[in-house]
């Protein structure tokens, strides 16, 4: 069964899926924990309070990760040691300027076999790397939607199996 159904009137972010509540959001997080690959670079959009963290608690539970997940508000980067590779969960909420990105030093995390979760992204435009994968989040009534868009061929891949599980 696909985590995610496809909707052919939304052709700017399908496929999409509602999700019910916090537990949905997780679960969502998990299934893209299995698809992820060294090197990805994954933007979380929607406002304050729409489960970017919530989804990212999920992922990182997914892979092995027992600690408190946080929102990176204040630290802009919360770095994760997982076996398969290195997770960077950004946050640009706070920035006051798109080159606070470049003062605070973190190009050296894009690029590389880590993986990037990035929260707040257009606040840190142009100097962000471009997603892979954009997954938006958008409260819907008591749930939320949400809506993955490829923006490559490693975006797609992803998608796919995410879609596919192994």
């Amino acid at each position: 069964m696909s985590v995610l159904n496809h909707d052919a009137d939304d052709s700017a972010f399908a496929p999409e899926v509602y999700l019910a509540d916090e537990t949905a959001t997780e679960a969502f997080g998990a299934a893209l924990a299995g698809a992820l690959e060294a090197g990805l670079v994954i933007w979380l959009t929607g406002e304050l309070g729409a489960g970017k963290t919530t989804l990212t608690r999920g992922l990182l539970r997914a892979l092995g990760h027992e600690g408190n997940v946080k929102s990176p508000t204040y630290t802009l980067v919360e770095p994760y040691a997982i076996s398969r590779f290195s997770l960077y969960h950004f946050d640009f909420y706070r920035f006051n300027s798109s080159e606070e990105f470049l003062d605070a030093g973190l190009e050296e995390y894009f690029g590389t076999t880590g993986v990037c979760l990035v929260e707040w992204a257009e606040k840190a435009a142009p100097y962000v790397p471009q997603p892979d994968l954009e997954v938006r989040l958008e409260v819907s009534g008591a749930g939320r939607m949400l809506r993955c868009q490829p923006h490559n061929e490693r975006g797609a891949a992803c998608l796919t199996r995410i879609q596919k599980p192994r």
